[in-house]
């Protein structure tokens, strides 16, 4: 039974090269190389040594040759059984041998045991694996930034699972999906390398659909004047699935950045905003001028004034009070994006007019009608009096301010009915 067994692994070794020539995108002479190393491991903690052995390997057949080289020596003289032979069983193989030449003998694998052809395969599965790894790494390192179609494998909560052309697995993570996105085993996706992480040399390939680097690969791809260096693109500013801004230049006069990205009637845009799950993108002219940039980062309000503190990346904008909601937007939406595509904090604050601005009360005058913790909390943000918070938007007090919506519906009724006494 037991001979039974042993003679069963030679097949099963055989079709594991097969197998691993079909599916490995491992080139062929380092494929050969490791296959020689394994079975040169195997021998040399059998014989003491391999170097008298010759090892043929053929991956395309999955076979291999094993062959012992040893010197014939007079009977009785054999002092190394690995590197010499006996005259009288050198002569069992070929009846002419005689004494100091060398005999090539084929050895059969499968005679040196079942412990051995199994530290063949360990050996030979792990030094597999880890130039799997380090083909996968190899690959996809230099190719983050760059966008990929894969097809769902499988969907969990927290990821889901794609797999490429050649069933390399790759990872979308919750967070780097857009929020609508819905995801069906065996359909496509589209998605950027985000990073390929190694840990201890088990690569993991890493997509996002949110990054701003996936809707600019998208920009490429349907802007030739971008793919041609005629415009480019200097920052992207995304709410995932809501919303996004754009700012682009053009390096010829010729060329409008804005209408060549957006296409006749959005025609070039179309087919990102259905990719992006609708999303609305805003593409404005880039500037190098602040205050023009932020200006242009908060269409489609129209800022009235606004002081910047370069110092501190802040910018304080004024709007006539129709103009106001605009600038914020959704949600607080378009003031977001606009910070984000600036990197400026922009506070919004109506435009006064003299005489309202001349009325005004010190926010501490209140403190028998509102908590001081409430008043400390606005002045935290820079407003000192009623007439600031008045001017302020609201969703800016309740965001910066950290305070519930009926706290500051409640302050506001109270500066209002100061004003209108």
């Amino acid at each position: 039974m037991a001979a039974r067994k042993i003679e069963e692994e030679r097949p099963n070794m055989i079709e594991t090269f097969k197998e691993f020539k079909d599916t490995k995108s491992i080139d062929r002479t380092t494929l050969v190389s490791v296959l020689e190393e394994s079975f040169r491991n195997v021998l040399a903690k059998i014989f003491g040594s391999d170097e008298n052995f010759d090892v043929i390997v053929n991956p395309d057949k999955g076979d291999f040759e094993i062959h012992r080289n040893r010197v014939v020596v007079a009977d009785g003289e054999v002092e190394d059984e690995n590197k010499e032979i006996s005259l009288t069983d050198a002569r069992k193989i070929e009846a002419d041998y005689e004494v100091g030449e060398d005999v090539s003998e084929e050895v059969d694998f499968n005679k040196f045991g079942r412990r051995a052809i199994l530290n063949l395969r360990q050996t030979l599965a792990s030094k597999i694996l880890e130039l799997e790894h380090d083909s996968l790494y190899n690959k996809y390192k230099d190719r983050v930034g760059q966008i990929i179609s894969g097809e769902v494998y499988q969907t969990w909560k927290r990821e889901v699972l794609l797999v490429d052309d050649e069933n390399n697995e790759l990872i979308l993570p919750k967070g780097e999906q857009i929020p609508r996105d819905q995801y069906r085993k065996g359909e496509t996706v589209r998605a950027v390398i985000h990073r390929v992480d190694n840990e201890n040399n088990n690569p993991k390939i890493i997509l996002s659909r949110t990054a701003p680097e996936f809707l600019e690969r998208l920009l490429e791809a349907e802007v030739p004047e971008i793919n041609d260096g005629l415009i480019a693109i200097r920052k992207i500013a995304r709410m995932p699935g809501e919303r996004a801004k754009i700012a682009v230049e053009s390096f010829d006069e010729r060329i409008d950045p804005v209408g060549a990205c957006v296409g006749v009637r959005g025609s070039r845009v179309h087919g990102i905003v259905r990719e992006l799950c609708n999303e609305n993108l805003d593409v404005i002219n880039w500037t190098a001028n602040t205050k023009l940039f932020i200006q242009r980062a908060l269409a489609p309000a129209k800022v009235s004034s606004l002081t910047v503190d370069e110092e501190n990346k802040k910018a304080e904008v004024y709007l006539q009070p129709e103009e106001v909601s605009l600038a914020i937007g959704r949600g607080g939406m378009n003031i977001k994006l606009a910070s984000m595509l600036t990197g400026y904090t922009i506070d919004v604050f109506r435009e006064l007019d003299e005489q309202s601005a001349e009325e005004d009360i010190y926010l501490d005058e209140f403190s028998d009608e509102i908590d001081q913790w409430v008043i400390d909390a606005i002045k935290g943000i820079g407003l000192d009096t009623a007439r600031q918070v008045l001017n302020a938007p609201r969703e800016m007090l309740i965001e910066k301010a950290d305070l519930e919506v009926e706290t500051v519906d409640s302050v506001l009724n109270v500066l209002k009915s100061e004003f209108e006494q």
